[in-house]
C-alpha cells in the first residue's frame, strides 16, 4: 500500500485533502475473482461503509494501453463534498486499486489524468 497527500494528513485544513492511494492484494484473497471488476465489490462495500455512495455503475476506461474499471463515489462533509475514484486492474495475480480523493470533480479528474502505465 502506497499513500500520498496535498498536505500531511494531520495537518487541518478547510478543503478536502487530496490524495492517492494505491494497493495490491493477493487475487486467492477473493475466491473466484477473475475480472477486475468483481473486486469492486469489497471496495464499494468499504466505500459504503465510510459514508461514500457510487455516483453510477462502475466502467471501463483506457488509460495509454491498459484497460481499467473505474468507479466514483462521493460523500457529504460538512457542507463541502468528498469525492473519490476508484481504478482497479488485475496484474501477475493481484487486483490493483488506485482511489484518488478530492474535494471537486476536477481535482479527481486531474489526479486520475495523472496516472499512466508504461508499455
Amino acid at each position: 500500500m502506497l499513500a500520498a497527500f496535498s498536505r500531511p494528513p494531520e495537518a487541518k485544513g478547510e478543503e478536502v485533502n487530496g490524495s492517492i492511494l494505491i494497493a495490491a492484494e493477493p487475487v486467492v484473497a477473493y475466491p473466484g475473482l477473475t475480472e477486475a471488476g468483481q473486486y469492486l465489490g469489497p471496495v464499494s462495500e468499504v466505500a459504503k461503509a465510510q459514508g461514500f455512495t457510487a455516483d453510477e455503475d462502475p466502467y471501463e476506461i483506457a488509460i495509454g494501453v491498459k484497460t481499467v474499471v473505474r468507479a466514483d463515489f462521493h460523500k457529504d462533509v460538512g457542507s463541502r463534498v468528498m469525492r473519490q475514484s476508484t481504478l482497479v486492474f488485475l496484474a501477475h495475480a493481484y487486483a490493483v486499486s488506485i482511489t484518488v480523493i478530492g474535494g471537486t470533480e476536477d481535482e479527481v479528474e486531474e489526479l486520475v489524468d495523472g496516472v499512466s502505465f508504461g508499455k
